[in-house]
């Protein structure tokens, strides 16, 4: 392996999930793209167990361009762990991230890697204008106010994980190896200077997005849980509300019977607040549970991922994750 393959100025991390009708005309672009940017380039596709067909297209894409790194998971974990794998092995001075749909233009890297080269160390890229259905708009506006007001952290909706890092950041951004992952989070945490650019969102280029509601749902309520403990103080202060409100009612009922007497009311109200209190209970107890379940995650230890096969990486070369 040439001393330019094993240390490249600039690497692509891209996740695959089932996106095998991608893979040709992603590797196309890319090396049209990249190639006037500099000669020294890698592409690492992850691929996270989607059972598609997918490896077979990095396999053969691998076979005719040794730039091309290939990365199997042993299963799905999920789309940003498979870019913990792919920065995990990325060796380049520069490391672009980005997706595999190709809604995430190939040609806009160069706009991302110009800007860095002002003194930027991250240069996000911001879509003006989204080429999403609106069912998925809507979804991804819904899942930013949540974030926003949960998480305490204010979220761009038009910001993802397509981007441009130097290698201190990357580094930095590896050791955070929580369960709970969100490359954009991580980036905004590790600070440094940074910069956005304005690119165009194009259409999918084949397939269905794997990324439901329930998905987007299920990724900010993790999100929320690892970034912030907002959720116990809301819990909270509705306790000290409801408090609050039960000992203004029961002076009102006691300022009645001093006057004129209070007959029993019935059942109803009884259990409708039974009923109230009760789930309200519940649902503090799962909030609760729900840190705690993380925390419990934590401290086993686990792997991220599992790696199952690997293309045109020598051992020696392989980034092994920090500790």
């Amino acid at each position: 392996m040439t001393d330019l393959a094993r240390h490249p100025q600039l690497s692509v991390v891209i996740p695959v999930y089932q996106a095998r009708d991608c893979l040709v005309e992603l590797h196309r672009r890319l090396v049209q793209s990249l190639e006037p940017i500099t000669p020294g380039f890698e592409i690492v596709m992850v691929e996270d167990g989607g059972g598609d067909g997918s490896w077979e297209g990095i396999a053969a894409l691998a076979g005719r361009d040794l730039r091309v790194k290939g990365v199997k998971l042993s299963r799905n974990f999920g789309q940003h762990y498979a870019i913990t794998a792919g920065l995990d092995q990325a060796a380049g001075d520069w490391i672009v991230v980005m997706d595999c749909d190709l809604q995430d233009r190939p040609e806009e890297i160069g706009k991302l890697y110009c800007k860095a080269q002002e003194g930027f160390d991250v240069v996000l890229a911001r879509r003006h204008e989204r080429n999403d259905s609106l069912y998925r708009k809507l979804s991804s506006r819904l899942f930013s106010l949540l974030y926003n007001y949960l998480g305490d952290i204010k979220a761009d909706n038009s910001v993802a994980n397509f981007s441009i890092s130097s290698r201190r950041v990357i580094e930095c951004v590896r050791r955070f190896r929580e369960r709970n992952r969100s490359f954009p989070i991580f980036l905004n945490s590790v600070g440094f200077r940074r910069a956005y650019v304005d690119v165009a969102h194009a259409e999918r280029y084949a397939g269905p997005s794997s990324y439901t509601f329930g998905k987007l749902l299920d990724l900010a309520i993790q999100c929320i849980v690892s970034q912030s403990n907002k959720p116990l103080r809301l819990s909270i202060r509705f306790g000290f509300g409801l408090a609050c409100l039960a000992v203004c009612y029961g002076i009102i009922i006691v300022i009645q019977y001093l006057r004129s007497g209070i007959s029993v009311p019935g059942w109803t109200t009884l259990a409708v607040l039974i009923c109230f209190l009760g789930g309200l209970g519940f649902a503090n107890l799962g909030i609760l549970g729900l840190y705690l379940g993380k925390v419990f995650d934590e401290v086993k230890g686990r792997p991220l991922y599992g790696v199952e096969q690997t293309l045109n990486i020598e051992p020696q070369d392989y980034h092994r994750p920090l500790n």
